[in-house]
């Protein structure tokens, strides 16, 4: 026989409660993480080394040394969540891109599927604004031929940062280690510093260099350098838990003078769009 409907409408009233209490407990704990570290803005380039809660797309927009163009829409970003005080996952999604004037293409790139983010120590402004990170990503050969490396990628990476006052300094230095065809992908250690200031209550500006140098592979010995100067505007209330954050920056390559066959730099200049939803 068939249950009486006081029974189903408790039934339902039961698993709408926990899915409620699950998801305010998780905010509970999402609010808890970040109020004890520092209250930066997550760079253009530079991966922050707080914690964060959001969804966020990236768009690219490459000059190349050989003359061609490359697009990559939402740049391998995706959903951040923090599941523990100290934990942030990220499950990005694969990006898609686009090649123009030269050996024209359009398709997948390499999903950087997911990254977890372990967070050492920290403060947050009032106790002294600091914090250290370590982080382990994980890239699988997903995309298609003109775009795949055809190996996976590990990159474990170290990361921290220091305020002071207004002013910020974020830095990384990750080894993207690919387990096949190193001897043409290479391993490269690649180190990103972030210096930021905000002026007033929405006004980011930072300037970024970021410096890669191949151990091995087709670029064996060769390192390059890009400078990024940018500006991020945020955090513009959309709801109680939710901002929009919003930003754009243009990377360019200091050095080495353009090499061929093998680019170096892999690309002359970047235009950088981010788009970003907390919560």
């Amino acid at each position: 026989m068939p249950a009486p409907s006081y029974l189903r409408a408790t039934s339902d009233e039961d698993a709408t409660d926990a899915i409620q209490e699950f998801f305010a407990r998780w905010q509970q704990i999402a609010h808890a993480a970040k109020a004890t570290q520092p209250d930066w803005m997550t760079p253009l380039a530079t991966v922050t080394p707080r914690l964060e809660q959001e969804f966020r797309s990236d768009q690219f927009f490459e000059q190349m040394g050989n003359g061609g163009h490359l697009n990559v829409y939402d740049g391998g970003k995706g959903f951040e969540f923090i599941p523990t005080m100290t934990n942030e996952v990220l499950i990005n999604l694969p990006p898609y891109d686009q090649r123009t004037h030269v050996k024209q293409a359009s398709g997948w790139g390499d999903w950087p599927a997911f990254t977890i983010k372990q967070r050492l120590i920290s403060a947050n402004k009032q106790d002294g604004d600091y914090i250290v990170t370590a982080f382990f990503g994980v890239q699988a050969p997903t995309g298609d031929d003109p775009f795949t490396n055809d190996a996976w990628v590990v990159t474990p990476t170290l990361a921290a940062g220091k305020g002071w006052g207004d002013f910020d300094i974020q830095a990384t230095v990750g080894v993207p280690i690919p387990l096949s065809h190193e001897s043409e992908i290479g391993t490269s250690i690649v180190t990103n510093v972030a210096f930021q200031y905000h002026i007033g209550q929405y006004f980011w500006p930072e300037f970024e260099v970021n410096y890669t140098h191949w151990a091995d592979g087709a670029r064996s010995g060769k390192d390059q350098v890009f400078l990024t100067p940018g500006l991020i505007l945020g955090r513009f209330k959309v709801c109680d838990d939710s901002n929009l954050i919003v930003g754009a920056g243009y990377q360019f390559a200091v050095s080495p003078k353009t090499t061929s066959p093998v680019l170096t730099p892999t690309y002359d200049s970047n235009w950088i769009i981010t788009t970003r939803l907390s919560f």
